[in-house]
């Protein structure tokens, strides 16, 4: 039987433009600039200011060209590039010997994956991967927020499952180790590269695997039942361990990437005033070649179809990506003056220790804008600050009340315990009780249960473990 029914429900739809939008936040300056620059290249009606000026000079220096003394340029026997050597660099700190050229990890592992024979779709997903590993060569990043990543950057879904895929053909390169998600992945690589038929490499793999959280707290009764082997086996099998690398990249260059970020913020300080501008401003220099439309459109016929929907949709798109730029812009400054108001003492001081608790839902709720054009926006971007440069997302963290009911930011608690630890005694290092009343007498109140779980958070052993690998 044929019936008819009526229902309301509610969708939620994002439109196309809204996503392009919420991927150009998620750019940073220098993306920003390769985004324009392809702008620039398709659409005839976009135009910078830079453009202009090039276009504007060009027929002056074609003229002044013509009255160039050819002839005294041609004799003079200096060579040139004495003068354009000494131009870059002061008389008294000009280099005597050659810069050395050094390759960053990132660099020699996108070489490696170009030896690979890998679909596209895997190539780019392993070059996402490699960009994104911390100093250390981790992937310090849960899957699914890569994935969500990803999807954004691309402009098209990207599953978790396909960056897993990915993340393993990373792990497959050098160094060994590079990619993996924890020490103990880590450790675990080096062990699979090894001949694995070895009985103190076989009972290594066995121990990482299944009896990891038994080795942090030191259950050697534990290990023996387990493992079944006696104390000579078990002190070969910790001996192996202790000799591999803990992290993945180990070296240290004196060539520093981190010296070649653009800051996409200028944080100042000006006597207790924190005011924020943008690194680089583009929503002035970007704008529609209006006069180029109308004179294309006084050329074309109305019979001309085709030509009148391209020039519409040319001009159309223009003008969106002008306003998307300058909405971009302000969107940025508004979320980052929102950040300086919620962490003055910060910004003032520079001390990780003035770091409020603060998460994306007290920006969403201070600006009345949305949690994912917050997100956008922080991510991949930085600041430049008088106290050096900050990366915006470790900004963000959760509270948690110590025994007086105060809430501290849990990074400022980490980065105490990271720093005593740096600083104990390596033969004899704190105990988690030990680093409790170190946090106690400099004004931090927290439970031992709360020191262990940010200690293992930072993947730092036990003091037990840690002497042992002294």
């Amino acid at each position: 039987m044929i019936s008819q029914n009526q229902s309301q429900r509610q969708n939620f739809k994002i439109l196309p433009q809204q996503i392009q939008l919420l991927n150009l936040y998620f750019l940073n300056s220098l993306e920003l600039e390769q985004r324009i620059k392809n702008e620039l290249e398709e659409n005839p009606f976009l135009e910078t200011a830079e453009k202009k000026d090039e276009e504007d000079t060009k027929l002056s220096k074609d003229e002044m060209q013509d009255y160039q003394d050819w002839e005294e340029v041609m004799y003079d026997d200096a060579p040139n590039y004495k003068s354009d050597y000494q131009n870059y660099f002061d008389s008294e700190v000009a280099p005597n010997t050659p810069i050395v050229n050094v390759n960053t990890f990132k660099e020699e592992t996108h070489q490696q994956l170009q030896m690979l024979t890998l679909s596209d779709e895997d190539r780019v997903a392993a070059e996402y991967i490699i960009d994104i590993l911390n100093g250390e060569g981790f992937m310090d990043r849960p899957i699914d927020e890569v994935a969500e990543d990803m999807s954004f950057y691309f402009q098209k879904v990207v599953e978790p499952e396909r960056v897993r895929k990915a993340l393993k053909v990373v792990q497959s390169l050098d160094p060994i180790g590079i990619g993996s998600c924890s020490i103990q992945e880590c450790l675990l690589l080096q062990l699979h590269a090894m001949d694995v038929r070895r009985p103190d490499v076989k009972c290594a793999i066995n121990l990482l695997q299944h009896h990891y959280n038994d080795l942090m707290h030191r259950q050697f009764e534990k290990l023996h039942h387990a493992l079944k082997i006696d104390d000579d086996e078990l002190r070969t099998v910790l001996n192996l361990i202790s000799g591999l690398k803990f992290h993945p990249v180990t070296e240290t260059s004196a060539f520093d990437p981190k010296n070649t970020i653009i800051p996409d913020y200028i944080i100042t300080n000006y006597g207790g005033n924190i005011q924020v501008n943008l690194y680089s401003s583009r929503s002035g220099s970007v704008f529609v070649n209006q006069s180029l439309h109308d004179e294309l459109a006084s050329q074309i016929t109305s019979k001309d179809k085709g030509a009148n929907q391209y020039v519409k949709s040319k001009l159309s798109s223009a003008q969106w990506f002008v306003n998307a730029v300058k909405q971009r812009e302000d969107t940025m400054l508004r979320i980052m003056k929102g950040i300086v108001a919620l962490q003055p003492e910060y910004f003032q001081e520079g001390d990780i220790r003035y770091l409020k608790p603060m998460v994306l839902r007290n920006l969403a709720d201070m600006l009345n804008m949305d949690i994912s054009t917050i997100s956008r926006i922080t991510s991949n971007k930085y600041a430049e600050t008088h106290f050096g440069l900050i990366y915006l997302k470790k900004l963000f963290s959760e509270g948690i009340a110590d025994q007086k009911g105060e809430v501290i930011s849990n990074k400022v608690i980490r980065s105490v315990i990271e720093e005593a630890i740096s600083k104990e005694d390596k033969k004899k290092p704190y105990t988690d009780q030990q680093l409790v009343t170190i946090l106690s007498a400099s004004g931090y109140n927290i439970a031992r249960r709360t020191i262990a779980k940010y200690r293992e958070q930072l993947q730092i052993p036990i003091a037990q473990i840690r002497a042992v690998w002294a």
